[in-house]
């Protein structure tokens, strides 16, 4: 298994590090708008939308470099949204990929509800083509012209529904996550939903979401460990750079392999995922170690850089709160632990793809 970049995944990370690059510091929207321009934002919807054609590889190499810079804008969310409902959605429900694509409009994700529940078992319900529950920190809900939205169909499975927030039965209140990022409460009262796919579309969602989580987190901790290691060579003790002490040569080196773990089975998973082979368990092996390990990577980048690490005007203080929500959105360490114990004490015919 090769997983060297293809020529066309290494033009879409450097198209986006230079973007990302150039925006360091400018407003998200002038961000939004460039991504949009480079045609970034619809990478992997089809041509017929005004995307690029390419697949989630192109997907995620565009993730790791958004995470590499700390990107203060939704991108996980909207083009998560945008790749299932370019998927599986109808016709009338692909409509709105072309805004998407040109950055005029922003689907996004509700899969989380306030009980801090497994987001793979959601109590919200649909009922004849309604959906009454609650879903919390939803990104950027406010400006979203359609939310993908997950919950227990009639026949008791899970499964993804196309919600219009300015519709009757949808109300949204305003919350902010500790990354800055505008969030939302959305409360559905009979909140008129169209079905996205049938059932599968559920856990083909939630995979792809997971391994972009992870992609985001790959592009954190492979920055934040370069940046300490310029640190720790500049950073003079007793005369002498830092970086030669063996505590703090440790301390890199094992935060080196966690960076190469998560690096390793992210881009297994998202292969796998790619060729549509059977991923489900690869999916959690990923995104337990961008969980644990991710978390001892940035503490590390922390303790090493001492107390610059923790001003606010340092490049370092952005990462920190990105890498704890990379951490927990969609289940943290344990939460995907679990889930691969239960894949692996299943029946064979009965494991999830």
């Amino acid at each position: 298994m090769d997983f060297a970049l293809t020529d066309e995944q290494q033009e879409v990370a450097a198209l986006a590090t230079k973007i990302f690059t150039d925006h360091d510091g400018k407003q998200p929207a002038a961000l939004w708008t460039a991504l949009a321009g480079a045609g970034l934002l619809g990478v992997a919807l089809r041509e017929d939308v005004g995307g690029a054609g390419h697949g989630l590889l192109e997907h995620v190499a565009l993730l790791t470099a958004a995470g590499a810079a700390a990107a203060p804008v939704p991108l996980w969310a909207v083009s998560t949204a945008a790749l299932a409902i370019d998927h599986r959605g109808t016709p009338a429900q692909r409509e709105i990929l072309t805004a998407v694509a040109s950055g005029t409009a922003i689907v996004t994700l509700a899969l989380h509800e306030p009980d801090g529940g497994d987001p793979w078992r959601p109590s919200t319900t649909a009922r004849a083509g309604r959906l009454t529950g609650v879903k919390t920190c939803v990104p950027v809900a406010d400006r979203a012209a359609r939310l993908v939205v997950s919950a227990v169909r009639e026949d008791g499975e899970p499964g993804l529904f196309v919600v219009d927030p300015a519709s009757p039965g949808v109300a949204i209140e305003a919350q902010l996550a500790t990354t800055g990022e505008t969030q939302g409460l959305v409360r559905l009262d009979g909140a008129v939903a169209e079905p996205l796919g049938d059932a599968s579309m559920f856990s083909w969602l939630l995979d792809r979401a997971t391994i972009g989580l992870c992609a985001l987190e790959l592009g954190v901790v492979d920055k934040v460990l370069r940046m300490t290691a310029t640190y720790t060579s500049q950073r003079t003790q007793f005369d002498r750079p830092i970086a030669t002490f063996q505590a703090v040569a440790q301390r890199a080196a094992d935060a080196y392999i966690d960076v190469e773990t998560i690096r390793l089975t992210l881009w297994e998973a998202a292969w796998r995922l790619s060729q549509s082979l059977p991923a489900a368990r690869e999916v959690a092996v990923a995104k337990f170690f961008a969980a644990d390990a991710g978390q001892r990577v940035t503490y590390a980048a922390q303790h090493l850089h001492g107390g610059i690490g923790f001003d606010l005007g340092y490049p370092l203080a952005r990462y920190y709160p990105l890498s704890k929500w990379l951490e927990l959105e969609l289940g943290g360490a344990s939460a995907h632990l679990a889930r691969l114990g239960a894949l692996l004490a299943a029946p064979v015919e009965s494991r999830s793809p």
